[in-house]
């Protein structure tokens, strides 16, 4: 089979289409035959962990969407032929192993690009907003970059937990193109300064939860964004800025919680434990339409070059999409 393959420099990364074996399912595993899978911004950075050591090759992907073709040892909740979709390693390939306890039903209503778009970037959007960010109804979100794929998410889980959500973009285009998924206030900017126009917005309440996609460089503006008791979670550091300053007194005197949001250190189990939650409470959503993902443009199998690069450029508004079969 036809799969691609990462060799992460100190500077750039390296891709390689390889013809490798099919590989075989273990206990509790699925032999699924990929026909999209999408792309992640934190792949392709370096430092966050999800290529292995520097200098080394790695098959990459890390969600998709396919039928299952064989079933391990031990499995009981799905055969060959069913439509399942889930995180998974080396998902930019012909057939990849799925662990049951990743892979969800695809319903009838998605497309296989939309199902590819699903897993990694809601599961982690619903980590931060539910999980560990305990957003309520009512309460003001605030993301950081939210045309990335991550921020879209958010942006619609969001909305359907009944939440107000401002949104920050380098791209009035961008963020005009956010309207239709219930973004309420949109503050074009590629700096730290969006602050007061955050507590301008609220009344002076500020931002009860934050998702920081962005890194580093906007650390310090969130925490002055932020409202009392509210929770800032950090998922990515695009901009390269692993360090910045925490205003001790403001985290103390507001009572704020800060979190990071990472699979890079999680078990197997650890990482599929919130899959349930998230098939009984976000993909009935999914399901009828209330949540659609959102698409910036589909590549073919061949084409994984130049989505990276669509990527790296920065244009996108969600997700990148790989069709890897008809």
């Amino acid at each position: 089979m036809q799969s691609w393959w990462m060799q992460m420099n100190e500077a750039d990364a390296v891709l390689e289409m390889r013809d490798v074996p099919v590989p075989q399912p273990g206990p509790r595993q699925m032999l699924v035959r990929m026909h999209a899978s999408s792309l992640n911004r934190g792949e392709f950075v370096a430092g966050h962990g999800l290529h292995g050591a520097t200098g080394s090759w790695k098959a990459i992907g890390g969600e998709g969407a396919g039928v299952v073709a064989a079933v391990g040892p031990d499995v009981g909740d799905f055969r060959a032929g069913d439509r399942v979709m889930g995180r998974c390693p080396g998902a930019f390939s012909e057939y990849a192993v799925m662990d049951c306890a990743e892979a969800m039903a695809v319903p009838s209503t998605l497309t296989w690009e939309e199902a590819a778009a699903i897993p990694l970037t809601f599961l982690t959007a619903f980590d931060m907003l539910v999980l560990q960010g305990r957003l309520a109804a009512g309460e003001w979100l605030l993301i950081n970059g939210v045309s990335s794929g991550v921020g879209v998410a958010s942006l619609q889980l969001g909305k359907v937990l009944g939440a107000r959500v401002i949104g920050t973009s380098g791209s009035q285009e961008k963020l005009d193109a956010l309207k239709r998924y219930g973004l309420d206030v949109g503050l074009c900017t590629r700096t730290a300064d969006f602050a007061p126009e955050v507590l301008q917005a609220t009344d002076q309440h500020g931002a009860d939860l934050v998702i920081n996609a962005v890194g580093g460089s906007v650390f310090a503006e969130n925490i002055r964004a932020m409202a009392f008791q509210g929770r800032l979670a950090t998922v990515g550091y695009v901009d390269g800025v692993l360090h910045a300053d925490l205003d001790l007194e403001v985290l103390h005197a507001k009572r704020l919680a800060v979190f990071g949001v990472s699979n890079k250190l999680r078990s197997k189990a650890q990482r599929a434990a919130s899959v349930p939650r998230f098939i009984t409470e976000v993909l009935p959503h999914i399901a009828v339409g209330r949540i659609r993902p959102q698409i910036d443009r589909e590549f073919s199998f061949a084409e994984v070059p130049q989505a990276k690069s669509r990527m790296e450029a920065g244009g996108h508004v969600g997700k990148i999409v790989l069709r890897i079969a008809s």
